[in-house]
């Protein structure tokens, strides 16, 4: 062998193992489970929920971390949450398996209290979603589908409210999802002496939330940015388009808190990169 073919022998074993690093590191990446903790403060806060915990799940699209999602589950249970607050898109609906959302919900009310939002792929998929809801009814998950409930502890209570994906009453893409959502807020926020917790997947709708004066908002949607770059963030995110504004994490503006899960599954991208999938662990604090 001349020592010419001896090089490019060479350098193209090492651009294939490089290649192969780098399809191993998206593989580990993309089920490589992790917390991410934040802590909200709010002068509003009850007593009685100082350290409360609240263990936020979103957009799961039907994908599993070990048997029957055990990986996940067990993350959760090691949380220790108060309650478990799932944001949307628990299946896909371009692969729908509602039996691993049923069976993840029904594990995860055996840890908490869990309190659900549809985002939009349930929409698109009515009678996967029928059977969602008759499940989770049985098994006592509550579905907050433009409503409010009280959660009581010890001598004081909070609010949790939800919304349905304004794509269950406009265009996902393209409709006017601020009018639909703000007329459930302007239904919802009746009660604004009292720490108002909402569940809703859309984080781009940030403005009405503020507006509404909402204390804390879980939401999802954005994956992210799918993929994340250092110091840049997210790439992409549905209805946010390039480089989203809101992608992951804590946002504030006044008096209102957003939290941006980054997800857990994936939909039309099949992976994400820098970007794992998250359990996100919110503790309030006053």
């Amino acid at each position: 062998m001349t020592k010419t073919k001896k090089r490019l022998l060479i350098i193209l074993t090492s651009v294939l193992l490089i290649l192969a690093i780098i399809i191993a590191l998206i593989a580990w990446g993309n089920k490589a489970l992790m917390v991410n903790e934040i802590t909200v403060n709010s002068d509003k806060l009850p007593e009685d929920f100082i350290g409360f915990k609240i263990a936020h799940v979103s957009d799961l699209h039907n994908d599993e971390f070990g048997d029957g999602n055990y990986k996940l589950i067990s993350l959760i249970e090691k949380c220790d949450p108060d309650i478990i607050a799932i944001t949307g898109d628990i299946f896909d609906c371009h692969r729908t398996d509602v039996d691993v959302a049923i069976e993840f919900a029904q594990k995860a009310a055996q840890i908490a209290p869990c309190y659900y939002v549809p985002g939009n792929h349930e929409q698109r998929v009515p009678e996967a979603y029928d059977e969602l809801l008759k499940a989770f009814d049985e098994m006592g998950v509550i579905v907050l589908d433009n409503k409010a409930v009280k959660l009581n502890r010890g001598e004081h209570s909070i609010n949790i409210l939800g919304v349905s994906d304004p794509g269950f009453e406009t265009d996902y893409l393209f409709g006017d999802t601020e009018s639909v959502l703000r007329s459930h807020l302007n239904e919802l926020m009746t009660d604004k002496e009292s720490f108002n917790l909402l569940l809703s997947h859309r984080p781009e709708l940030f403005d009405a939330y503020a507006d509404f004066d909402v204390d804390l908002v879980l939401t999802g949607h954005a994956h992210g940015g799918q993929f994340r770059l250092p110091f840049v963030g997210g790439l992409y995110a549905p209805n946010q388009w390039f480089f989203p504004e809101y992608d992951a994490g804590l946002y504030t503006e006044d008096n209102t808190n957003m939290i941006v899960s980054r997800g857990l599954g994936n939909s039309l991208f099949p992976f994400r990169i820098g970007n794992r999938p998250e359990v996100v662990l919110v503790t309030l604090e006053n």
